[in-house]
């Protein structure tokens, strides 16, 4: 289940408006708002080096956090965006949305993969394939979990890993209805090819006695 909640530190940002966000920057932050919940929105901003660290670490936009700022309660927020300069690529403004213990959000939780070491497939060559790294999760913002986990153990060559097969925790849900692929184990592709091949070009042995014989006639006639 979910760990600590990091926190993000920020300052209140005085004034409001294009030209108080072009001041901020000046100064080397970088403006944002916090929305949502029963509060009137807040100005903030963030040294630029901490924001663009964070972005940089991935997953800030899927991250519930913390958010602290001096003369305000703590609250939980969520980025829902991050405006970026067309030519730079470099943040701008960001905007947080607070919420409750209670609210549903969707988030991309990571996956991860145990038991490789035992897993009949992968010892005998085979190889793993992950098709979806992160799977989208519908989650209450007080119970979100860090990780979910899929159990390669049993697995052999052809088989494949689905979300029906994971354990979520309580309270979680995909964002898909249908059943989907994590992770496949297929085999090498060495082994592959050498399977294609023999089914292209059956041996002799195989092919019908009535074949060789017609085969052997054209030969003599001509």
């Amino acid at each position: 289940m979910a760990g600590e909640i990091p926190d993000l530190i920020v300052s209140e940002r005085t004034g409001t408006g294009k030209g108080a966000a072009r001041q901020a920057r000046r100064e080397g932050m970088v403006p944002g708002i916090v929305f949502g919940g029963e509060a009137d929105p807040l100005p903030i901003q963030i040294p630029f080096n901490e924001l663009l660290k964070r972005l940089k670490a991935g997953r800030f936009k899927s991250t519930l956090f913390n958010l602290k700022v001096e003369g305000h309660d703590d609250v939980r927020v969520i980025c829902r965006d991050v405006q970026r300069d067309v030519v730079k690529d470099l943040p701008t403004h960001f905007d947080l949305l607070r919420l409750r213990r209670s609210t549903k959000i969707n988030l991309f939780i990571p996956v991860e993969f145990v038991g490789e070491e035992e897993a009949p497939g992968l010892k005998n060559g085979g190889v793993l394939t992950t098709v979806r790294p992160e799977v989208e999760l519908v989650c209450t913002a007080s119970d979100i979990p860090e990780k979910i986990t899929v159990d390669l153990s049993g697995m052999e060559i052809g088989d494949t890993a689905t979300i029906s097969g994971v354990t979520l925790p309580a309270g979680t849900k995909p964002t898909i209805d249908r059943d989907f692929v994590i992770a496949n184990i297929s085999a090498p592709s060495g082994l592959a090819s050498q399977k294609d091949d023999d089914e292209e070009e059956p041996d002799a042995d195989e092919v019908p006695a009535t074949e060789q014989e017609d085969n052997a006639q054209e030969g003599g006639e001509e």
